[in-house]
């Protein structure tokens, strides 16, 4: 998985209870990193992999934003 998906994940795991994903892909924008563009791109992507569901993680993305987090702690 691209570094950039996981940071995505790992931004919607970590998301406030009033953001959406569009403030998601916004923030990751301004933090540069990839273009609004890309983030859709990425969304979209997540979203046919079934990693997010109905604007939540699912549980399998659950899982994974969990491990991408433990990655980037280490």
């Amino acid at each position: 998985m691209d570094i950039e998906k996981k940071v995505l994940l790992l931004g919607i795991l970590k998301k406030e209870q009033d953001e959406n994903l569009n403030d998601v892909l916004l923030r990751l924008e301004v933090a540069k990193v990839f273009t609004l563009k890309q983030g859709k791109t990425y969304l979209k992507e997540l979203k046919a992999e079934f990693l997010i569901v109905s604007n939540e993680l699912s549980f399998k993305g659950l899982a994974i934003a969990k491990d991408v987090e433990q990655e980037f702690k280490i």
